[in-house]
């Protein structure tokens, strides 16, 4: 009655719905159930209590920023257009931006000079590769390489390992990966090595544990494969395909590109040798980063000019070097996540916390528009229920992928349609790759707000 007394009927009666649909076992929907009794009553929800049956201490285990105050951080978001193509790259706070620009006006010069200009230029680059093994959380166990794209980092790795692999050698790849960890590996193929495809599930998209388990053998040498599919969002069993591939002696790639934006990144932790994101999807600029242990990386010989010693890492790594203007807008990422973590001060646990503050964002909006997408009887939702990030990619029977995402256009509201380089995983979910999959991807700057546009524009187009 308080609830409806001091904000409306819808609110109210959505909170309670979603919250009690499912409250133990659907923690997505219990999280919106949440955050619409907040919205509705006003408070702290810290005991509900439904009849006789009560449920305790269900809150937000993460205090988050304003929504007002995160947008505020971002001028893309002034214009009223609402962003949801995330997934293909973030916007980037003001002091990104600002930072690229004072950097090419002050210290846009060459490196390891002993003027100044050319120290603080050293410098710059030399404290975004430290900030963003942080921010993976490498723990010291190796070391950061900075490219320009994913896509282009790993086509290094593989010709890397071409070079000391004997011919023959097997390399398992997932189906379910985007392009830019499948390509690099099954161009191997026409030099001499074995490619074992880890086939998905026809259904469900995912590439199964006992699937990759009758793959392994004494030959593997390397297993790729993505810990978030950019199509399906769903977060894999990936600790446990880590596992089985070093019980095999491989050595791991994973594609950390769709996580990296929404949780916090623990990869000594997690343990793949390799690890790889885009740093231009985690509010930055156009660069992409490389994690790779320490023993991974002693076993290859980089690229970058004969001259240079092999044990000079990450520069055998970076073939011609990296961007400096890159490098500055890296570091400026700082301030905003000690911003959303409430912090002084940078240092591991802020980047944990305003990762964790991310997500507590976006939790809402991914189960508001997957409730609403689970209400259309015609549209098949690609991925889990559970267990996933704001990532949702969907078909209609008879409404073209295209004509959803052109439909949100006219509407000033950007999502994408296309097979956002996972054609191998659409044919095998029989889903013609030319005419792709509609995508909506959140970040925890889009507001309820926002989704709510999406839902009034998509609501009769997909009736």
């Amino acid at each position: 009655k308080m609830c409806i007394d001091q904000h409306g009927e819808k609110h109210a009666s959505a909170g309670f719905a979603a919250l009690f649909d499912n409250p133990v076992t659907d923690p997505v929907h219990s999280q919106y159930g949440i955050f619409l009794l907040r919205m509705a009553v006003g408070i702290d929800c810290r005991r509900l209590a439904f009849g006789s049956y009560q449920l305790c201490s269900l809150m937000m285990s993460v205090t988050s920023p304003s929504i007002e105050a995160v947008r505020s951080r971002f001028p893309a978001l002034d214009k009223g257009f609402a962003f949801m193509d995330n997934a293909g790259g973030s916007q980037v706070p003001r002091e990104v931006a600002d930072a690229m620009r004072d950097y090419m006006l002050s210290s846009y010069v060459q490196i390891g000079a002993d003027y100044p200009a050319s120290r603080r230029a050293t410098a710059n680059i030399a404290e975004a590769h430290g900030f963003v093994e942080i921010l993976m959380g490498g723990d010291d166990a190796g070391r950061v390489i900075l490219g320009s794209s994913t896509s282009t980092l790993l086509r290094m790795l593989a010709d890397a390992y071409a070079q000391v692999w004997e011919l023959g050698s097997e390399i398992v790849v997932a189906e379910n990966g985007h392009e830019a960890n499948v390509s690099p590996w099954l161009y191997l193929g026409d030099r001499g090595f074995t490619i074992r495809v880890w086939e998905a599930d026809p259904e469900t998209g995912v590439c199964s544990l006992d699937k990759l388990k009758e793959l392994l053998s004494s030959k593997t040498r390397l297993v790729s494969f993505p810990q978030v599919s950019n199509i399906l969002g769903g977060i894999e069993d990936f600790g446990l395909c880590i596992e089985a591939a070093h019980a095999a002696g491989a050595r791991v790639v994973l594609d950390g590109v769709a996580y990296a934006p929404h949780l916090p990144m623990k990869v000594a932790e997690w343990g793949p040798d390799w690890y790889v994101f885009s740093c231009y999807k985690v509010f930055g600029p156009h660069m992409a980063a490389l994690w790779g242990t320490h023993e991974a990386q002693a076993e290859l010989c980089g690229p970058n000019h004969s001259l240079i010693p092999r044990a000079s890492i990450p520069y055998k790594f970076e073939l011609g070097g990296v961007s400096h203007e890159g490098c500055a807008g890296l570091n400026a990422i700082r301030p905003y996540l000690q911003f959303l973590a409430g912090d002084s001060s940078f240092g591991r646990q802020t980047a944990v916390r305003a990762m964790e503050a991310v997500d507590t964002m976006e939790r809402p909006l991914t189960a508001r528009f997957l409730s609403f997408l689970q209400s259309k009887p015609r549209v098949r939702i690609l991925g889990p229920v559970t267990n996933r990030l704001p990532i949702l990619s969907f078909v209609h029977g008879t409404v073209p992928s295209k004509a959803i995402a052109d439909g949100a256009e006219k509407h000033g509201i950007g999502i994408r349609w296309g097979n956002f380089y996972s054609y191998r995983l659409l044919e095998r979910m029989g889903i013609d790759p030319a005419a792709g999959v509609a995508r909506a991807s959140f970040a925890h700057y889009n507001s309820m707000d926002e989704v709510e546009r999406l839902i009034e524009v998509l609501d009769s187009l997909l009736n």
